[in-house]
C-alpha cells in the first residue's frame, strides 16, 4: 500500500487562504483525528483543524473526495485555512503526526499518472499550466491537459497497430494464397502515416516553443554593439552600454514574449580571439576570460546564436569568419550587423539568414523577430495548439524515422519480420510520450521539476 502524503499546496507566503493536501488510505483516519469527522464527500465543510490535545490549529472549510473519483485516484483530503506560513506548517505537522509524510516535488500528479487519471503527456501540462508565462501558453497548456495532445497520439498509435497486424498475419500466415506484403493499401497506409507524423510534428514543434520557448545567445566580438541590441530587443536598459570594450563581463540573462512565445535573450562576454587579434587587443584579465568561458558554454546550450557585428567598422563580417570554428556544432547561428544605418550601401557577404538591424533607430528589429519565431517554427498559436516539450519532439522524430525505415524495408527487402520490427519500435517511441512506455529515471526527472503540492 502506498504511503499516505502531505503538503502544503499554495505558495510560500501569506496569503487570505492556504491549502494542505493530504492523498492516500490514511486520509479518513487523519480527518476523524483532525476534524472529528470524515466530512461528506465533494461537499464543504466549516470545521475545526484540531491539533493532538484537541486545541484549535484554525478553522476553515475541509473537501473529502473519495478513490476512485480524486484528482490522484485515492482518497484525498484539502484543508482550506488562513494563508499564514505557522498555521500551514502547524497544519502540515500534524498530518505527519497522523502517519502522513511530506510529498515530493510532483508526487501528487505522479500518483494521477499512476493511477490512470492522466496519461504522461497530461501530466507535464500540469506543470506548463501552472508554469504558463503568457495567456496563450495557459490555453495551450490546458489544451493539452484535456487530452488534445495525446488525442492525436494515440490517434497515430492506432494506426502503426494496424499496420502491425496487418504485416504480422503476413508472416503467420505465409501459406494464405492473399500476399498482404503485396496488398498496395499497405503501402498507401505507410505512405499516409507521413502525412500525419508531419502534421502532428508542425503542432507540436509549435506547443514546445509556446510552452518552452527560445534560448538565444547574443555573442560576437567586443563593443559590436551585443548590449545595445539586447536592451533593443528586451525595450529597456538591461545592461550597461559605453564605449568601453569589455563592458559586459557576465552573462546578463532576460526574457520577453514574441507572440506568446518565450524568448530567453542571454547577453554575453565579448569573444576575442588570440589568433585572430592583434596581441596588443587580447586580454589575459582574469575575469573577463572567465566571461569569455561562460559565453561559450551558454552557446552549446542555446537554440540560436545571434552572432553581432559592427557593420560599420567589420562590414565584411570578419570577425565572424574568425570565429566560425570556434562556434558550437549543430547549433545554427544568425549573423546581425548591427549599426547598419550608418551603412546604406552594405552587402551582405554571410548566409542569406544575416540581419541588418540598428539597435539604435530600431531598424530592421521587427524582422529579426520574425526571423526568430521562423528559426521554432513559431506562428501567431490558434484555437487548436497544445502545449508540447522538446522531449515529445525527439520522440516523434524516432517514431517518424522508424516508420520510414519499415517503408524503406518494405520496397527493398520485402522481409516482413524486419518492416514488423520497425513498426513495433515506432510504436515504442510514441508510448514514449504518453507514458504506455517510460522508465522510472524519466518520471523521476518530470515530476522533480512539478512545484511541492501539485
Amino acid at each position: 500500500m502506498a504511503e499516505t502524503i502531505a503538503a502544503i499546496a499554495t505558495a510560500v507566503g501569506r496569503g487570505g487562504i492556504g491549502v494542505v493536501r493530504i492523498s492516500g488510505a490514511l486520509v479518513p483516519v487523519i480527518a476523524r483525528a483532525l476534524l472529528g469527522v470524515v466530512p461528506d464527500v465533494r461537499r464543504a465543510t466549516l470545521c475545526e483543524f484540531k491539533d493532538m490535545n484537541g486545541d484549535a490549529i484554525d478553522k476553515g472549510i475541509a473537501l473529502f473526495f473519495s478513490q476512485p473519483h480524486s484528482y490522484t485516484g485515492e482518497d484525498v483530503l484539502e484543508l482550506q485555512g488562513h494563508g499564514g506560513p505557522i498555521i500551514l506548517e502547524a497544519l502540515l505537522m500534524r498530518a505527519l503526526e497522523l502517519g502522513a509524510r511530506r510529498a515530493q516535488p510532483g508526487e501528487f500528479t505522479q500518483r494521477a499518472y499512476l493511477n490512470n487519471k492522466l496519461d504522461l503527456a497530461q501530466a507535464e501540462a500540469v506543470a506548463d499550466l501552472i508554469n504558463a508565462g503568457s495567456r496563450e501558453a495557459a490555453r495551450a497548456a490546458l489544451r493539452s491537459l484535456q487530452g488534445s495532445f495525446s488525442t492525436q497520439i494515440y490517434d497515430l498509435t492506432e494506426a502503426i497497430i494496424e499496420l502491425r497486424v496487418w504485416v504480422e498475419a503476413a508472416i503467420d500466415f505465409p501459406e494464405e494464397e492473399i500476399d498482404f506484403l503485396e496488398d498496395p493499401n499497405l503501402q498507401n497506409k505507410i505512405s499516409g502515416l507521413k502525412t500525419r507524423f508531419f502534421t502532428v510534428q508542425q503542432a507540436a514543434a509549435q506547443g514546445r516553443a509556446l510552452c518552452e520557448g527560445m534560448t538565444v545567445v547574443i555573442a560576437g566580438r567586443p563593443n559590436a554593439g551585443k548590449s545595445s541590441l539586447l536592451n533593443a530587443l528586451v525595450g529597456h536598459e538591461a545592461a550597461i552600454v559605453t564605449s568601453t570594450p569589455g563592458t559586459t563581463r557576465d552573462v546578463l540573462r532576460e526574457q520577453i514574449h514574441l507572440d506568446g512565445m518565450p524568448l530567453h535573450i542571454l547577453d554575453t562576454a565579448g569573444l576575442r580571439n588570440r589568433e585572430a587579434l592583434n596581441e596588443a587587443d587580447f586580454t589575459d584579465d582574469p575575469i573577463e576570460v572567465e566571461g569569455i568561458r561562460r559565453a561559450r558554454a551558454e552557446m552549446i546550450r542555446a537554440d540560436l546564436v545571434l552572432f553581432v557585428v559592427d557593420a560599420a567598422a567589420d562590414p565584411k563580417a570578419l570577425s565572424y569568419q574568425q570565429e566560425l570554428s570556434s562556434l558550437p556544432a549543430g547549433v545554427p547561428v544568425t549573423v546581425v550587423f548591427n549599426k547598419s544605418d550608418l551603412c546604406s550601401d552594405l552587402i551582405l557577404l554571410v548566409p542569406a539568414s544575416a540581419q541588418k538591424v540598428s539597435a539604435k533607430t530600431g531598424m530592421g528589429l521587427q524582422t529579426l523577430r520574425g526571423h526568430l519565431k521562423n528559426i521554432m517554427g513559431y506562428a501567431t498559436p490558434d484555437v487548436a495548439t497544445f502545449s508540447a516539450r522538446a522531449r515529445h519532439l525527439d520522440a516523434l522524430k524516432l517514431a517518424q524515422r522508424h516508420t520510414e525505415l519499415a517503408f524503406a524495408q518494405l520496397n527493398k527487402t520485402r522481409a516482413g519480420e524486419l518492416v514488423a520490427e520497425e513498426l513495433r519500435a515506432a510504436q515504442k517511441a510514441l508510448g514514449l510520450i504518453n507514458g504506455e512506455f517510460s522508465s522510472d529515471d524519466l518520471l523521476g526527472r518530470i515530476f522533480s521539476s512539478f512545484c511541492i503540492g501539485k
